[in-house]
């Protein structure tokens, strides 16, 4: 009988919505759809009307609901969690969601900046902050100190004499922090908490940048997530926060709040190739990355930071997390500002590591094809600039240097590198490295390179430096597989031609065009690969001394 009284007096509701006090009838609906004993199965009738109710007033009122957005959000997030047995009530939360969200719009990014410019003295965060707690106090009633999301959250009504519709936006961010923070949010809910930040970013970027140092560490923690979609979510919140034009700022601040000795260190000068900076954006943004603002190069250090407390985290999800960046944000503008970091990263394994994880997607993912390319030929004063900083970073992994070297057709340089083997320690971990080299030198990645074997005579370094590579390995299927393709080399002599003169000054003038844009030290990039793998021995040997220190540690 209630129920069918409830229809009824919808139905004219939905006839006559202008005479309707949506604001005062909102309190009730939102303290309804918040089921406090959810085992009963009346309480299930109760919140599915209530949360019919509440789509019907959002599409019916429309922008007239936005003041009260973080109540409806309190209310609605949890249920988008539901399972099956309350897939009505689900379906409708589903409804109040996009509806809600698809009434928030630029405009009201612009609305506060026209309420500062009637005002007097500067839009100071200090201006602004009485205001904003007493909308929040207005809009949405719930209790500071409360823990969870069984308290039941639910909004007054503003005054009469409101001169127009404001976005609670405070509110709201607050609401869907307390939903991140809470461990037991459902993954669908989590997911929607991501969608509504994004949004907001797209909508009303210059109010959310106000909340991305509070949002920022745990967005970063949420990369740890169980669910693939949650951390795509989440990576695509983080690349609108490093590229959105509204976040570029010459403020120096930190957006995590972790002790100082665990973060990386910012390099303190531009690399070869690089434009210098100046001031306080040294320590905010990369000089390498002039087209992502100043939270970009926070994000790639927090990473970096995050992958090295986190090892299972880089294990299981880095490369994930690596690929899907580089389609979210320019490729090379990740490589370069990662490669950046690592060239200062003071835990040398780790940096290591890194490098490794690094170096196999740029040789393997379908996204970073482009950038293979870019770097192939080193055409461009661009491309030698971003070889020179990746290989900088590259010293830390001696396999990872070479395969870099193969990429970008220094084979002689590669030679160098593979002579200087011999003087280091050759462990099963660096075996194992060149093996998997071996095997992706027969890939389809190094086709170019296996085709370049054809002609011998003007790449001689490159057969060397395989046969370097050979010499390494013990007697495996890598080496097997080695000796192999270096059978098929042709003789020379018999791949001899009768044009031979004009085949020459053709190559010469490849060569020629290539030289004139790799005006590069290569005796130094050599130094500096000897100066980086002697702090890795040094490193090695003190890990050893301390091991022999604790005899009674060692295994019997």
């Amino acid at each position: 009988m209630c129920e069918v009284v409830l229809g009824e007096f919808l139905k004219e509701i939905k006839k006559t919505p202008s005479s309707v006090k949506f604001a005062e009838m909102a309190n009730i609906l939102v303290i309804h759809c918040q089921v406090a004993d959810e085992t009963k199965l009346t309480n299930d009738l109760i919140q599915l009307t209530a949360m019919t109710w509440m789509r019907e007033f959002i599409q019916l009122a429309g922008r007239v609901m936005l003041p009260y957005s973080s109540g409806i959000l309190t209310a609605v997030l949890p249920c988008l969690s539901y399972d099956d047995r309350k897939k009505n009530t689900k379906e409708a939360a589903s409804a109040c969601n996009h509806s809600l969200m698809k009434l928030v719009t630029p405009e009201d990014d612009e609305e506060e900046d026209e309420e500062k410019n009637g005002s007097t003295g500067s839009p100071s965060r200090e201006d602004g902050q009485p205001k904003t707690e007493a909308d929040s106090n207005d809009m949405l009633n719930a209790s500071q100190e409360s823990v969870g999301f069984s308290n039941i959250s639910f909004f007054t009504p503003a005054s009469a004499d409101r001169p127009q519709v404001t976005l609670d936006l405070d509110g709201i961010v607050q609401v869907l922090d307390r939903h991140l923070h809470d461990s037991s949010t459902g993954m669908m809910t989590r997911i929607a908490v991501l969608k509504w930040l994004y949004h907001l970013y797209i909508k009303t970027p210059r109010k959310m940048f106000r909340h991305t140092d509070s949002l920022f560490p745990m967005l970063l923690k949420t990369l740890s997530d169980e669910s693939d979609e949650v951390i795509l979510k989440d990576l695509e919140v983080l690349a609108e926060i490093a590229s959105s034009p509204a976040g570029q700022t010459d403020q120096v601040g930190s957006c995590d709040s972790t002790d100082n000795k665990l973060a990386l260190k910012v390099p303190e000068s531009a690399k070869p190739g690089q434009q210098p900076s100046t001031g306080s954006k040294a320590v905010d943004s990369s000089p390498s990355t002039p087209s992502m603002n100043s939270y970009f190069y926070k994000f790639m250090i927090n990473l970096l930071k995050r992958f090295s407390l986190e090892r299972k985290l880089l294990e299981n999800r880095g490369a994930f997390i690596i690929r899907q960046l580089c389609l979210l944000l320019h490729a090379e503008n990740i490589f370069h500002s990662m490669a950046d970091i690592l060239l200062k990263e003071e835990d040398l394994k780790f940096a290591s590591t890194m490098v490794q994880t690094l170096n196999t997607i740029l040789l393997t993912s379908a996204e970073l094809f482009q950038l293979r390319n870019q770097l192939k030929d080193l055409r461009t004063q661009e491309s030698c600039a971003l070889f020179c900083c990746l290989y900088r970073s590259w010293c830390h992994n001696p396999v990872a240097t070479v395969s870099l070297c193969f990429l970008t057709q220094n084979y002689k340089h590669a030679y160098d590198l593979i002579q200087k083997f011999g003087d280091l320690e050759v462990t099963v971990d660096f075996l194992m490295e060149v093996d998997k080299l071996v095997q992706l030198i027969e890939s389809p990645i190094f086709t170019y390179l296996r085709l370049q074997l054809l002609d011998v005579e003007n790449n001689p370094y490159l057969i060397k430096a395989l046969y370097g590579l050979l010499m390494l390995l013990p007697q495996s299927q890598a080496f097997q597989l080695l000796s192999h393709r270096l059978r098929c080399v042709p003789n020379p002599e018999l791949m001899r031609t009768v044009d031979e003169s004009k085949y020459m000054d053709s190559k010469q003038q490849v060569a020629s065009k290539r030289a004139s844009h790799t005006q590069m030290d290569y005796n130094e990039l050599l130094q500096h690969f000897d100066r980086v793998q002697s702090k890795h021995l040094e490193v090695r040997h003190q890990r050893s001394g301390r091991a022999s220190d604790h005899p009674d540690r060692k295994l019997m």
